[in-house]
């Protein structure tokens, strides 16, 4: 029976593949440290922390370079200060909407009591401190409300699943981070075409209930290393944050090619994205909210990271997967994350091929108003690696006529072993 679905596919030829490596803006910055000491001198920063103070630092659940070190220099400088910091996971309803799950994806990006240097508090309990104009409650975590001062730390960036002054970044961690899987419930209940409405409504409550004692903003290049760390006081939060977004939209790393028939991606997951994989770079959106002028007609995923634990939030936008990565989803882990944000299209199941041959075959067969014999495809390990990654043999020409693109191999053929996978 199973036969005739791959003699469906047929034999299908697929192209030789060239490495290639696009060169995008690469401005880092190089010492935190001193940055950070810059920052820590603004009025409204240093100044509001008092000898004895209990204050509760963010970390969110997407990998941020070089977070661990910049929570580590802020701790010490509270510490030196007479203060006494601790960490929350503040991540909504991912890590399975569990503490344990919440601190265990900060302590995977090295953000453990040893390297920073104070306590880690995970608690999924929250408190209600006020109500939004519309009459919604607004909750902050316990140990955040019991605390006398928060510290908001976040990366600035677009987000995938709506347009607004504010996206992903200090109002939405006040919102839906410092919120926990209730208030991510709450402000995502409306549907994601409200979140641009509901994050700043939250938020606002938050800053004037909450002990807020400063933001850190963090923006990252194409290459996802440090671009900029701006401390902001924090009655500048709301007027300043949607400056850095504007920034960050330049700073999105993007494949340098158009009209791309097929992508082929090692892996997606959650420490990759917070969608599986970057619709900037694929092209697929989880809402009507958000889209680009570029359109791939097919993905292929053929596995999952470790780091993402099972969770295969993302996979319900790719078109084929491999057998494989379907054995190891957490259903169950991935549907928390679904029902809070109420996007359930990220955790469908496309179809399901039992190698990366037929998963990349089943692409191409798919694959419309295209020369099948000379086709334009991409093969990246995931969609973080947009720097180093292989084009089909088609795209040659596009290649040579772009400066920031080095060919770095000559084409080779793409090699299976005897279970039909790649080596």
């Amino acid at each position: 029976m199973g036969e005739s679905l791959y003699e469906a596919i047929g034999n299908v030829k697929i192209p030789r593949f060239v490495k290639i490596r696009q060169h995008l803006e690469d401005n880092r910055i190089v010492d935190i440290e001193s940055v950070l000491e810059a920052e820590f001198a603004k009025p409204g920063i240093l100044d509001v922390v008092k000898p004895g103070m209990r204050i509760a630092l963010t970390a969110s659940s997407r990998p941020i370079s070089n977070l661990d070190l910049i929570i580590k220099i802020i701790v010490g400088k509270l510490r030196q200060r007479g203060a006494l910091p601790f960490v929350i996971p503040a991540m909504g309803s991912h890590g399975g909407g569990t503490a344990e799950g919440q601190r265990r994806i900060i302590e995977s990006y090295g953000i453990t009591e040893e390297r920073i240097g104070c306590p880690i508090r995970a608690t999924m309990e929250t408190v209600c401190v006020g109500h939004s104009p519309e009459g919604h409650e607004v909750h902050v975590d316990k140990y955040a409300r019991e605390a006398d001062g928060i510290i908001v730390i976040g990366k600035i960036r677009p987000h995938s699943g709506f347009s607004g002054k504010y996206e992903s970044g200090l109002m939405k961690m006040m919102t839906i981070g410092l919120g926990k899987q209730h208030g991510a419930a709450v402000c995502h209940n409306a549907g994601a075409k409200y979140l641009a409405k509901y994050i700043p409504m939250f938020a606002n409550v938050i800053l004037e209930k909450c002990n807020i004692l400063f933001g850190v903003g963090i923006l990252e290049n194409a290459y996802h290393k440090t671009y900029m760390v701006r401390m902001i006081p924090t009655g500048d939060i709301p007027e300043e944050e949607p400056k850095l977004l504007q920034k960050a939209y330049t700073l999105l790393p993007r494949l340098l090619f158009k009209n791309i028939a097929v992508m082929i991606l090692d892996e997606i997951g959650k420490n990759i994205s917070g969608d599986g994989m970057d619709p900037y770079i694929t092209t697929r959106f989880g809402t009507p909210y958000v889209t680009c002028e570029e359109s791939i007609q097919k993905v292929a995923i053929l596995d999952l990271s470790d780091e993402t634990h099972g969770v295969m939030l993302g996979v319900g936008w790719a078109d084929v997967c491999t057998r494989r990565m379907f054995d190891k989803c957490n259903l169950e882990d991935s549907y928390v994350n679904a029902i809070t944000s109420t996007i359930y299209d990220g955790v469908r199941i496309p179809m399901i091929l039992k190698n990366d041959y037929y998963a990349i075959a089943a692409c191409i067969r798919g694959s419309v108003g295209v020369d099948r014999e000379h086709i334009r495809m991409v093969y990246l390990h995931n969609t973080l690696d947009v720097f180093e990654f292989e084009i089909s043999e088609s795209m040659l020409e596009d290649a040579r006529g772009n400066p920031q693109i080095e060919i770095l191999s000559e084409p080779r053929e793409l090699i299976f072993n005897e279970d039909g996978n790649l080596w």
